[in-house]
């Protein structure tokens, strides 16, 4: 899951940001509402994280751009303006969930994994494929029953390549989806992770590589596969 959190407070959004990333959720900032738009122009989110009261363009107006020109991007509100009225107003401006300040950091990321559940492609609370079970809530991953510790990264790359229920993803798919936009596009981080991850959930591989393609999450590896999970 990818995130933008758009909070004038420096020191709200980077704690925010800290938080997101340890739940294995790859999250960038935007400081005031034109910088948001800018950032949404040329790329894309799972979840807004909107602070309504914005310095110069209104959280409102912020809100009313994303529903508008970035369909895809959920918009969680995340306000000190708790009044039912307030409430109403962020719903009918096409917020699709709303927050008051102070909150928990625990039902923030539930709320975002229940945003990111909704996308155009209802995913289950659950993940599971070829011997793989993923819990995005209590950030667990079982192998055919055995517990496997992952690095956040891992999780993250993981949870991407089962919710493509074995689509095939580029390296530049799995970039934008699993890091943020600090992430040097011509690094070799995908590679890293993938082989990292290959071992820790061990032999027979389930993460395959498409030559000139990508990756994505199959049967376990038959002899018609090399070591490195090479589709043959």
């Amino acid at each position: 899951m990818r995130v933008l959190i758009v909070e004038d407070e420096a020191y709200l959004a980077e704690a925010v940001q800290t938080v997101l990333r340890r739940a294995s959720i790859a999250a960038d900032i935007a400081l005031d509402g034109e910088s948001a738009i800018e950032i949404l122009g040329h790329t894309e989110y799972d979840v807004m994280l909107l602070d309504r009261d914005l310095p110069g363009m209104h959280g409102d107006e912020v809100c009313r751009w994303g529903v508008a020109n970035a369909p895809g991007t959920r918009v969680l509100m995340l306000t000190a303006a708790g009044l039912l009225d307030d409430k109403v107003d962020g719903f009918a401006l096409g917020a699709d969930d709303y927050l008051v300040k102070p909150f928990d950091f625990p039902e923030l990321i539930a709320r975002l994994q229940a945003l990111h559940r909704r996308n155009a492609q209802p995913l289950p609370p659950v993940l599971e494929a070829n011997g793989v079970t993923l819990d995005p809530f209590r950030r667990e991953v079982f192998r055919d029953g055995r517990y496997v510790r992952l690095s956040r990264k891992e999780f993250a790359l993981l949870r991407v390549l089962l919710e493509a229920n074995g689509g095939v993803l580029s390296a530049e798919q799995l970039l934008e989806r699993a890091w943020d936009e600090n992430a040097d596009p011509f690094t070799n981080a995908i590679r890293v992770t993938i082989s990292t991850l290959r071992k820790r959930m061990g032999e027979p591989w389930i993460i395959h590589t498409v030559p000139g393609v990508g990756y994505r999450v199959g049967a376990p590896a038959s002899l018609g596969t090399d070591a490195a999970g090479t589709v043959a």
